[in-house]
């Protein structure tokens, strides 16, 4: 029983060090000094802001008014209402956007809805295409600064992207607004400043035309811009971090729409470390590209609450092994391994963190806030979300 256990432990230990390292030499660079923003110039690039919409009406206008006051000369606003049931293209429209209209029985979703939007710009292509969802802000700069990155890179950029939550949210929202900074700004910003690669986020993706005309988004992944990220890193074009450009959100403030975002969120990754982690990684040793290494390692790190459960599970294997033979090396390692993971989180916490929650709140509340979500990660393996489903937001 105890050689089965030291394999066990072994076998966690390999498969922990990758993203435990990943992340913490993230945070590391991340919160290093010296780095300051590009100065933001004029673009006159032609460029297409796609927004695919379903059923927006309570929120487009506000996206469309903040795209408005951001927009560059020469752009057009397109807005895709998919499979609406309300008045989406109406209130679009009266806010001088272009609409097209997609209805389809069964593909549902964010991926076909930008295929559709992709063809409908194909008669008159844009330089630049700008990818933001329909319930965002889009603040000062962010589409200058993006039109700036794609020309400097010649690739797509992602900006920075930030879902918040709302001053009198429950502490397991704000758990989650601090868990995605982490993932969408502190992390990505320690790869920029090593020249490194990001996952695309969703809104706030900018692309030359000559890739997004030929990206295939009409898989149906739940998670279309994680996919498009992995797939073009495969061609050596993975995307660029623009810290420049900032997106926002809100998280929903329905229980059961939080929920369901979460899980296909975070279904969504895990199915993707599992389908195109490890061969992307693989890929990249054998061509020697520094990119698709970075951009496999970063995808192989998993949300940040399940890769707190199975550093706690290897110290509690580390443990037994020293309770059963009096072991101290590898309960050295797990302990280390452990409280080195903490440490970031709670360097992350400094450098993103300390205005979303409190010390005291993070101590006490995201042991629990991650136990919470065991039912969650364990229905990966039996319930497993592979349909898109639009998070209820009231």
């Amino acid at each position: 029983m105890l050689i089965v256990f030291e394999v066990l432990y072994y076998v966690l230990l390999v498969f922990l060090a990758i993203p435990v390292l990943t992340f913490c030499i993230q945070i590391l660079v991340a919160v290093l000094p010296g780095y300051r923003n590009q100065k933001i110039n004029l673009q006159t690039a032609s460029v297409a802001l796609l927004i695919p919409a379903h059923n927006e009406a309570a929120g487009i206008s506000d996206t469309l008014n903040s795209i408005k006051k951001a927009a560059t000369p020469n752009t057009r606003i397109v807005v895709i209402a998919d499979n609406c049931t309300d008045n989406t293209a109406e209130i679009a429209r009266s806010h001088g956007a272009e609409v097209t209209a997609r209805s389809h029985e069964t593909l549902r979703g964010k991926g076909y809805a930008l295929d559709f939007g992709i063809k409908y710009l194909s008669d008159n292509p844009p330089e630049i295409v700008i990818v933001f969802d329909a319930d965002c802000l889009v603040h000062q700069d962010t589409i200058n600064a993006l039109v700036q990155s794609v020309i400097k890179d010649g690739r797509a950029v992602q900006g920075l992207y930030l879902i918040q939550s709302k001053p009198t949210s429950p502490v397991k929202t704000k758990l989650s607004e601090f868990a995605y900074v982490v993932k969408s700004w502190t992390r990505p910003l320690g790869f920029y400043r090593l020249g490194l690669p990001m996952q695309l986020m969703g809104s706030g993706m900018a692309f030359p035309w000559s890739q997004i005309a030929q990206a295939d988004f009409s898989h149906g992944s739940i998670v279309e811009d994680m996919k498009l990220g992995i797939d073009l890193a495969g061609q050596k074009m993975a995307p660029k971090f623009c810290p420049e450009a900032f997106v926002s959100s809100i998280f929903p403030e329905h229980q059961e729409g939080e929920k369901t975002q979460r899980k296909r969120w975070e279904h969504g990754h895990l199915g993707m470390i599992l389908q195109e982690g490890v061969p992307l990684l693989g890929r990249g040793i054998k061509s020697f590209d520094l990119d698709m290494v970075a951009m496999a390692l970063d995808l192989c790190v998993p949300p940040v609450a399940l890769l707190f459960l199975l550093s706690g599970l290897f110290s509690l294997l580390s443990l037994i092994l020293y309770v059963s033979g009096n072991e101290t090396f590898p309960l050295m390692l797990g302990i280390m391994q452990f409280l080195l993971l903490s440490t970031f989180v709670l360097i992350a916490w400094v450098k993103h963190g300390t205005k979303i929650i409190s010390l005291t709140a993070l101590l006490a509340f995201a042991p629990v806030y991650a136990i919470s979500k065991i039912k969650m990660y364990i229905s990966f393996f039996g319930d497993r979300q592979t349909e898109w489903v639009k998070s209820r937001k009231d």
